[in-house]
């Protein structure tokens, strides 16, 4: 099984270099990672071509324009670009700890989709970590919520990952899906811009496809690296995207996937063989 993780990001280098460093310590090594950028300045290109002169498996860069939150099309030419069995989706602030992609790895299961977790740090302790280029945090970290998820408890993790196909708790932060699944979905729905719902949406179409879910818990940890949230927007106009997905039982959306398919049809360059 060839996996590719996606790193959605967008103007927030000093972050991506420790997700880029926590990538690159893995107990098992991805077979790529593929930035998807949603529009950011030439910093983010630097860095990347700086991290890509050392770095231990495929690297590449996949860039649009910026116009505004478009974060399902930049999803979308991360899938395109993908060359992996199998998908890991997390974004730009997650620092994913040790055996990550193997904890994901180990939980890939036909027919479902994997949802993971993620420990929450406050703003003292997000700085604290940019400025010492700390990766790592443990149960009695100090700045630190949902600190369970500091565990790594594989027997536990089993007990967690019955199947189901509840809505609750969605977020692609930590993600896994079959390309193949994602292809038959047509990936992230980019009627959706701005903040929020693009997830919970694909997942609901998941559901209607017949997938299930597997949490992953006490397993593939993460640190999120804190920023201002924007989860209270009000009148969100993608609430009414997912009702109608709700209510028609859709599982393909119209505007997705296939639109980048085309432009990647042959693999994008690893930025390894640029790199000065």
């Amino acid at each position: 099984m060839k996996t590719s993780v996606i790193v959605i990001t967008y103007n927030w280098p000093r972050a991506l270099d420790l997700v880029l460093r926590a990538l690159a310590r893995q107990s098992e090594l991805p077979d790529e990672i593929i930035i998807t950028d949603d529009g950011s300045r030439e910093e983010t290109r630097a860095l990347l071509q700086h991290t890509a002169g050392d770095f231990p498996t495929r690297l590449v860069h996949v860039w649009q324009p910026d116009d505004g939150a478009r974060m399902s099309r930049a999803r979308n030419r991360g899938i395109a670009a993908a060359r992996g069995d199998y998908v890991i989706f997390i974004d730009g602030d997650m620092l994913a700890q040790r055996d990550f992609i193997a904890d994901h790895r180990a939980f890939a299961q036909r027919g479902c989709f994997v949802q993971g977790s993620r420990v929450l740090t406050g703003e003292s302790c997000s700085q604290r970590m940019l400025r010492q280029q700390r990766l790592d945090v443990g149960f009695f970290s100090s700045g630190i919520d949902r600190r369970r998820h500091t565990l790594r408890l594989p027997a536990l993790a089993r007990a967690y990952a019955r199947p189901h196909t509840r809505e609750g708790g969605i977020k692609s932060c930590n993600w896994g899906f079959w390309r193949e699944d994602l292809i038959a979905l047509n990936g992230f729905n980019e009627a959706m811009t701005g903040w929020g719902r693009e997830d919970n949406e694909l997942a609901l179409r998941a559901f209607h496809l017949g997938l299930q879910r597997r949490d992953l818990r006490f397993s593939g940890l993460a640190v999120h690296l804190w920023h201002p949230t924007r989860k209270n927007v009000v009148d969100n106009p993608n609430d009414a995207v997912l009702a109608a997905t709700r209510a028609s039982g859709v599982v393909r959306c119209s505007s997705g996937l296939d639109q980048h398919l085309a432009e990647f049809s042959a693999p994008p360059p690893d930025l390894r063989a640029t790199a000065g």
